[in-house]
């Protein structure tokens, strides 16, 4: 059996990784994310580090496989007063060459047990209609459906909706 992935939280010296891995991501599945491969490429390497560095607010995890980052979760907290109680989950992915590891059930654990540090009573996230998979792991933690917004985004001129889901903890 090969060996479970590892998951830490990624600081400016994984950039280049985390280039890597983002970009694959939009380049291979552009209906899971908002952000364009073109957007995420134009942006300097010294700007995708600055924002990689763990704040209270912020922490990026990543999955290790082998040592190769192979997949990546943000997590953050509302900075608002009114919203600080909820946290938001967002940039997941795992490279498909990777994926049926473990990955992404690994970086899930990881950032909602950061949340619970935080002491945030929900975490939230979206997730198009097109990503059946990713509905799955993130009900498989406990994530239900609470809303679903029609023609929310769009890619090529195709409106897809994106199903809002929450996780109390």
């Amino acid at each position: 059996m090969a060996e479970p992935p590892s998951v830490r939280a990624l600081t400016a010296a994984d950039a280049p990784a985390y280039r890597e891995v983002r970009l694959t991501a939009l380049q291979t599945d552009p209906l899971a994310f908002i952000t364009t491969a073109a957007e995420f490429a134009a942006r300097p390497l010294a700007d995708i580090a600055a924002r990689l560095d763990p704040t209270p607010e912020a922490v990026t995890f990543g999955a290790f496989v082998a040592g190769k980052l192979v997949g990546i979760l943000t997590v953050a907290r509302e900075e608002r007063p009114a919203l600080r109680h909820r946290g938001n989950v967002f940039g997941v992915s795992v490279l498909p060459a990777a994926r049926g590891q473990g990955c992404g059930d690994a970086l899930l654990r990881a950032g909602v047990a950061h949340a619970r540090t935080w002491a945030v009573t929900s975490l939230h996230l979206g997730v198009t209609e097109t990503q059946h998979a990713a509905r799955r792991l993130y009900e498989r933690h406990g994530f239900q459906v609470w809303g679903t917004q029609p023609d929310a985004v769009r890619h090529e001129g195709r409106g897809l909706a994106e199903h809002h889901l929450s996780l109390r903890l």
